[in-house]
């Protein structure tokens, strides 16, 4: 899934707007991580976050889409998903040895099984789990967060990879 790096309608519905915001920003994962080495994509650069490398990023964004959309507001289970790792911290940003391409490629099926869900439902609609309070949101409130999450570690990719070697740019 090739996303477009295009900024939604400014005169749309509220779901065209919620979306299209959400899959520029997810498109932007993708052009901030074009061309980077492998051995970039898992060098840290910021001290006192070692695991905030450019793969451990993408994998986390990964997770966090699966935890949104699929364990929060559908209700299916969250096995599998290392954001619920209790014994290991940050356990969905360890990724060592996983392909950078494979980590986009597994991003990108994610975004695609969660704009699946968005279509089939009411913004109105909420979550479904029992066990996460969070669930309680409404799927508006959940893609509000994810814009925001999103484009939060699209910035940490700018300056990760302005760190890494030298590469700028917002758009």
């Amino acid at each position: 899934m090739t996303l477009p790096r295009v900024r939604p309608p400014f005169v749309a519905d509220e779901r065209t707007q919620l979306v299209g915001w959400l899959d520029m920003q997810r498109a932007l994962v993708r052009w901030k991580c074009e061309g980077l080495s492998e051995k970039d994509a898992y060098r840290s650069v910021l001290p006192a976050s070692p695991l905030m490398t450019v793969a451990g990023l993408v994998s986390h964004m990964r997770w966090t889409e699966h935890c949104w959309f699929e364990v929060l507001f559908q209700g299916r289970p969250s096995d599998g998903n290392p954001q619920f790792d209790e014994n290991v911290e940050d356990a969905d940003m360890r990724v060592e040895g996983v392909p950078l391409a494979r980590l986009l490629d597994e991003f990108e099926q994610q975004c695609r099984i969660s704009n699946e869900i968005i279509a089939a439902h009411s913004l109105d609609d909420v979550g479904k789990h029992p066990d996460y309070r969070s669930a309680g949101a409404t799927l508006r409130w959940m893609l509000i967060h994810m814009v925001e999450e999103t484009a939060r570690h699209v910035g940490h990719l700018d300056t990760v990879r302005e760190l890494l070697d030298g590469t700028k740019g917002y758009y």
